[in-house]
């Protein structure tokens, strides 16, 4: 569903949330994240530039430089870090064409198409950084529980 830089996007703020990139924690590393999350550095580097440029993270040069979510886990939304390099679902294009979705004269996908770009957009909209970490916690918290014998 997201495209491969918004999916890089996510993940490197996810990894710097992680870590506890924001306010006056320790900052992360380009070559850190890229390491960590799989992907190359060159072009990491740009993702998390733009990412800077639209107020997501924050950067700094030096030894203690690095990257660090410019508002906090909780503040920050998927939509505020995929936004940058792509569009949301939209229920004002038609999703057989380029003409404008219009309700008066319905397109054969207009009601099932509304309401599953209303339903993407909100997901993206309302679920915030800090919920995803949640939720990974939770999994892996699972995850070792059930590992573990009896």
């Amino acid at each position: 569903m997201l495209n491969q830089s918004a999916d890089h996007a996510l993940r490197a703020v996810l990894f710097v949330a992680q870590r506890g990139g924001g306010g006056g924690a320790r900052a992360c590393r380009a070559r850190a994240i890229a390491a960590a999350i799989g992907v190359p550095h060159n072009y990491l580097g740009k993702v998390l530039n733009t990412l800077t440029s639209a107020g997501v993270l924050t950067s700094s040069r030096g030894p203690r430089g690095g990257f660090r979510l410019a508002n906090g886990a909780a503040l920050m939304t998927i939509a505020d870090v995929a936004g940058p390099f792509q569009r949301l679902p939209e229920r004002r294009v038609c999703l057989l064409g380029d003409r404008p979705c219009d309700p008066t004269l319905p397109c054969a996908a207009h009601r099932q198409w509304q309401t599953m770009a209303d339903q993407v957009t909100g997901f993206f909209r309302t679920t915030t950084i800090a919920s995803m970490l949640d939720a990974d916690v939770c999994a892996t918290r699972t995850l070792n529980q059930e590992s573990q014998p009896s």
